[in-house]
This record gives structure tokens, sequence and C-alpha cells, in this order.
């Protein structure tokens, strides 16, 4: 078996729950102010912050909502998003998130599939939520900025009694590699050791401030914007969605000196002329995770902004870190090196056998962030999980000589043409390279005499003149004949999950119906 080990083998696993990790950041914050709210500048102090959260807990035991129960958030970022979850946390309950922006249908089959108990909420979103909980275990839903403060109680002095290694704390969902989203289930310890992971690699301090729009009910904004940096001692300012001229003006207003981001973002502060109106000079380094950001845009951010540009990687199951370029050794267009404590695998998609340094294959990871399993599904748990503790995480990468892991695309996002084998990410991060394009998603497309065609859709920058023979032109100087598109579509916005994938499905569907028609 071939092991890629970290650059630290080991990592502390302190008998903290995720809360309790929380609470030295909030205490060593004391008085100072610890969460933002963006839009209106409400704030909360690192005592203020605790003490909602402990008298939440107490509250919510009191009404026999607590320990060992579950319970929904469906919510933008907002501070009392953080009172929330670790409330719940504190009195021994697990937190399922949910995307504000899921049907009805959506949130109706994750409560029932998690058998939660309550949900909490916000008013533009109460009349779905009274909907989606019909037939569902949800006897009370708790508005915050309305019936919220009715449900804060006597404080909880103490963290309810739960096994950090067992006890599930959070139930984010997940496609995984494939299929319907899934319960994803994460303990205290997967949690909290991950927050320790990724401050080992660029750790923060009491005096950084970073802009919250990374979504809480995702892992990446969890882990790294609500949980780390507040266990810290740092400052977080939340958005509720991402809107780049208000981003742009909390950086100016807070002085943040830490961006955390997705691609999509990195493409609008390398290329958007609204930059250029801001004092961003305060922020010193930018975090890029979520999907490939390939060399070029990586350079182009960092170089806009006047600072460190890195990228990291991981996912859901993975709580969710498990590479980030370490703070001193910047590679860009990798995915950086193994987090302390993880151990990497690359085998060969059709003979499972190990691949060495260099060469390309599905990654595999072992750390004590990698999940339990998925809720209720032992045939999903078996396919992704090996009985060793092997993640596999449905990604083809290669890992250099130097323990640098470079993310090549999804195992089933590859297109299959005449033999060849086409990662999508790659002619994307090629057209995006054009200074007149913005944006671009690829897919394949069935053909009887290829098997797949590349089709490529594009987003042009706003007024530039731009055609099918020009990105023709500019693909053929650096892309393989078979890697080029066959067709090219330009559009007004590439389909994106909030942690800024590219949901290719969507334009698959598009496709498919045009064919059918």
């Amino acid at each position: 078996m071939a092991v890629f080990e970290p650059r630290i083998r080991d990592i502390e696993l302190r008998d903290l729950t995720i809360t309790q990790q929380l609470f030295e950041g909030l205490d060593a914050r004391g008085d100072a102010i610890a969460i933002i709210d963006g839009p209106s500048g409400d704030s909360l102090s690192g005592y203020g912050l605790k003490d909602r959260i402990q008298r939440l807990a107490g509250g919510l035991t009191a009404r026999g909502m607590a320990p060992g129960k579950v319970v929904a958030i469906l919510a933008p970022n907002v501070p009392d998003y953080a009172v929330s979850f670790h409330g719940i946390a504190y009195a021994g309950s697990t937190v399922t998130t949910m995307n504000p922006s899921y049907t009805v249908p959506e949130v109706h089959h994750q409560l029932l599939d998690c058998a939660a108990v309550a949900m909490i909420t916000v008013p533009a979103l109460v009349p779905l939520a009274k909907e989606a909980i019909e037939g569902t275990s949800v006897s009370e839903i708790i508005v915050i900025g309305e019936t919220f403060e009715d449900y804060l109680g006597d404080p909880l002095q103490d963290q309810a009694p739960v096994d950090l290694d067992d006890f599930n704390v959070v139930l984010p969902y997940s496609s995984g590699t494939t299929g319907r989203p899934k319960g994803v289930m994460l303990t205290h310890r997967n949690i909290a050791t991950n927050v320790d992971q990724a401050n080992a690699t660029n750790p923060v301090r009491q005096d950084d401030t970073a802009i919250a729009f990374l979504p809480f009910f995702h892992i990446y904004g969890m882990t790294v914007l609500m949980n780390m940096f507040l266990a810290r001692a740092s400052c977080i300012v939340t958005m509720p969605r991402f809107d780049l001229e208000q981003f742009l003006g909390l950086i100016e207003k807070h002085r943040a000196t830490r961006l955390y981001i997705v691609p999509p973002v990195a493409l609008a502060l390398a290329k958007h002329p609204m930059v250029e109106d801001f004092d961003v000079s305060s922020v010193k380094v930018i975090f890029s995770g979520a999907a490939p950001l390939g060399p070029e845009t990586e350079e182009l951010v960092g170089a806009r902004m006047g600072a460190t540009s890195i990228q990291g990687y991981g996912m859901t199951e993975m709580s969710p870190i498990s590479h980030a370029t370490w703070h001193d050794a910047t590679r860009h267009g990798s995915s950086g090196q193994a987090v302390p404590g993880t151990f990497c695998r690359i085998v060969d998609p059709g003979s499972g056998a190990d691949m060495e340094a260099g060469e390309e294959g599905e990654l595999w990871v072992k750390g004590p962030q990698v999940m339990k399993g998925y809720l209720g599904r032992p045939d999903a748990t078996a396919a992704s999980l090996t009985e060793d503790g092997w993640l596999k995480t449905g990604d083809l990468a290669v890992i250099d000589e130097d323990g640098f892991m470079f993310i090549r695309d999804r195992l089933k996002e590859l297109i299959k043409y005449k033999g060849f084998q086409v990662a999508p990410a790659e002619v994307e991060e090629a057209l995006i390279g054009h200074a007149s394009v913005v944006d671009a998603a690829v897919i394949g497309r069935p053909d009887e005499d290829a098997g797949e065609l590349p089709i490529a859709f594009v987003v042009a920058a706003p007024g530039a003149e731009i055609s099918e023979a020009v990105l023709a032109a500019h693909c053929e100087d650096c892309l393989a004949r078979y890697k080029q598109p066959t067709e090219y579509r330009f559009v007004d916005a590439i389909p994106k999950s909030a942690s800024g994938k590219i949901l290719r499905r969507f334009l698959r569907d598009e496709l498919k119906a045009e064919m059918s028609a």
C-alpha cells in the first residue's frame, strides 16, 4: 500500500466538544466584539455570544427538546445562527443544517430522514417551514427575531454529556460521490479536530476579521468561519447572501484581514472593475475552497488584492478539510498538502492498485476528521468507506513528490471522447483564462461516433465582443485537440451550488431535453 504521509503525522485529540472549544475563544475574546451582522451592524461580544448559547441550551433542555434530539436550522447567516448551532450542541442534541433556498419537498425529506423534533428559522421562511413539517416529527418552529427570545432560559452551566467519538453533533446533507442527499454523521471529535487541523496550516490570530458569506449550513462556512474563527478569539461579520458590492463594502468598513471564498468569487475579485472602488488593503490572505481554482486565477486574485492567495480541499464527509496550502509553502494550482494527522492514497479506479507520486487516480483519505458514515445508509457508507477507515472521495487527483495535491476532476464528470478522458475543470480553466470570459462550464454531449463531445457554456464579460471562433482559436493554443469544445454556448450565468460548485446536472438535463425534442 502506497500511503502519502502529512507534514505533521499526528494531531492532538483534545477532549472537548466543539462548543467547549468555541467557549475557549469566546472567553479569550471577552468584552470585545466577536460577531457582527453585516447588513444591520448589530453585534455580540465574546461573553454576550457565550451567554446566549448557554441560555438557549438551558431553554431547549427545559422544554424537553434536549438532550439527544435532532433540531433543524433553516436560516441564512446571522449572528443567532451561531447561537442556534451551539445552543443545540451544548444541550447534548444534534443539529441538522438546511439550505434556506430548499423547496418544501427537500426540507420535508431531510426532516423525515433525520427525525427532527424542532426547527429554527427566520420570518421569511416560516410559510415554507409550516408546509414542510407536515407529516414529520417537528412540533415546534422557533423564529429568529420573533419567538427565539422565548426559548432563552436559565443558562446551562455545563456541557450535556456526550461521547465525543460517537455522538452525531451535526448532520449536514451531502450527495457524496453520487445519489440523493444523505445525512453525514459528524461527531464532536470530527469537527473539533478539523478546526485544529485547519488552524495548524494557516493560524488565525485574535486580531483577524473575516466576512462570513459562506453559508453556515454548508460544512465549509460552518467549520472554517463560524467555528474556527470564533474558537480562535477572532471576529466574523455575517452576510445573509453574497453580494459583491456589499462584500467589498464590509471588507473596507471592518478592515477584514482574511477572506474565505469560492472560485466564482475569486473570479469576481480578479476581474470585476468594482473592486477598484473599495479599499481592500487590509486583506492579507485569500483562501479559496469547495472547487478547484486554476493557477492563473489564483495568482491573479492575489496580485490584484495585494494578498497571499491560496486554496484547500475538502468535502462534507471530512468535516471538511483534508488538504490546505500551508502558510509557508505556496504552490499555485495545488490544493496544498495534507493537514496534520491526515493520510492519503491515490488509487487506480479500474484496478484498485495504489499509484505512486505523480500518477493520477482516485484520492482516498484517512484521518480523525473522516465521518462515521451516512445516517441510516449502511449501503452508501460501505460504498464510500473501507472497513479500515479509508474514505473514497470520488475525485481524481495527483500527489507530487513534495506532497502537494492537485485535483483533476470528479470521476463521474469525466467526458469520454474516443477513448480519451477529458476533465471538464481543465477545459473550464482554459476558457476562463481568456480576458473576455468571466465564467464557464463544460459537459459531455452523447455522440454515436465519439462517445461524448465536450460542450462549453460560457459567460462573457460585460460589454465584451467574443465569438465561438475566437474561443476556438484560444483553446487550440492551450488544449490538446481532443479536449477542445466542439460547441460553445453563450449564457448569462452558470448554475452553481451555494458552495460554488458547478451544477452540471442542470446543464445535462437542459441538453437532454433539447435532444429529446
